[in-house]
């Protein structure tokens, strides 16, 4: 396989490392980018934990927060401009709004009706792309709920109130005083919208992610050249580290340092007088994943003068 510049440019983006390492990985991983991370991070080149997500589209993160329930949405646009307009950040809460009450997947909330209006949440979105002249997408959504305590909701650099580009929700539960639950609860959001945990828990976290994990420990230690029943302990206290750092309850809360997330949940608890669970959170970037078009602005300008 041809391996580009562009390729190069990427893998130097996401790894820090050296040009010249990252074309010889590449090489070694036949264009392979999630291959070619592990490549660098397995001869000490590169310390990405993981690929990041490329942002690159604009728009809003919503969030929805009614006590016991709360939602978040993204609703893209093609521009920044169009995410400070006044009427797209109307359909953005309302949107999640209504996310509030909707069960199912994103496809439920585009069907579902828009507050005020005898159109569906999709139409009122294409509504708004013929009147504002710009591409709006409903990209996605999610919701929690707990029978006992309450949703938390935090939004990082608001555009404007419950909008921004970083949106988080953390479930409680506990039969403790719902305003110091929430103070708790709006607490850790703001750790998640800082750390992004990959999971809640270890348990919970992607098989196939602590395989690729371990997989990059094991050759790592046995370059060190140690027996087996070595390379084994290595590789244990490693991914121990690595649970620490990307699973919340694990983390060091960043409101408190000298406490995990966990231990943070229980000091609260002991206050409240009232056990507290953390049952789950969510995390929505604005465009994290998408694929951004790349152009070539000299040669736009140029083609925009005609020559």
């Amino acid at each position: 396989m041809s391996i580009t510049a562009a390729m190069v440019k990427e893998l130097r983006e996401t790894s820090g490392a050296g040009m010249m390492d990252c074309k010889a990985a590449l090489k070694e991983t036949d264009g392979d980018m999630e291959a070619a991370i592990d490549w660098l991070r397995t001869k000490g080149l590169s310390k990405a934990a993981k690929k990041a997500g490329r942002v690159a589209a604009d728009g809003l993160v919503s969030v929805a927060a009614a006590g016991k329930k709360a939602a978040v949405v993204e609703v893209n646009s093609e521009t920044d401009f169009v995410a400070r307009n006044e009427g797209f950040q109307k359909l953005v809460r309302d949107i999640a709004s209504v996310a509030l009450e909707v069960e199912g997947d994103v496809e439920a909330l585009a069907a579902a009706g828009y507050p005020g209006s005898s159109k569906s949440v999709d139409e009122e979105i294409k509504e708004a792309v013929a009147t504002i002249g710009e591409n709006m997408t409903l990209r996605r959504f999610a919701k929690l709920e707990v029978s006992e305590g309450v949703v938390s909701s935090y939004v990082h650099n608001a555009t404007v109130e419950g909008m921004g580009k970083i949106g988080v929700l953390v479930a409680l539960e506990s039969a403790g005083d719902a305003e110091k639950l929430n103070a708790l609860g709006r607490q850790i959001a703001m750790h998640v919208a800082a750390t992004n945990p990959m999971s809640l828990n270890v348990e919970e976290l992607d098989p196939a992610a602590v395989e690729r994990e371990r997989a990059v420990f094991v050759e790592q230690a046995r370059e060190s050249g140690k027996p087996d029943n070595i390379i084994e302990k290595m590789v244990e206290g490693r991914l121990r580290k690595f649970y620490e750092e990307v699973t919340l309850v694990k983390q060091s809360f960043v409101i408190n340092p000298d406490l995990t997330v966990e231990g943070a949940v229980e000091e609260a608890a002991k206050e409240i007088g009232s056990p507290i669970k953390l049952v789950g959170f969510t995390r929505f970037a604005l465009g994290e994943g998408i694929e951004k078009e790349e152009t070539d602005f000299a040669a736009e300008v140029a083609a925009a003068a005609g020559n």
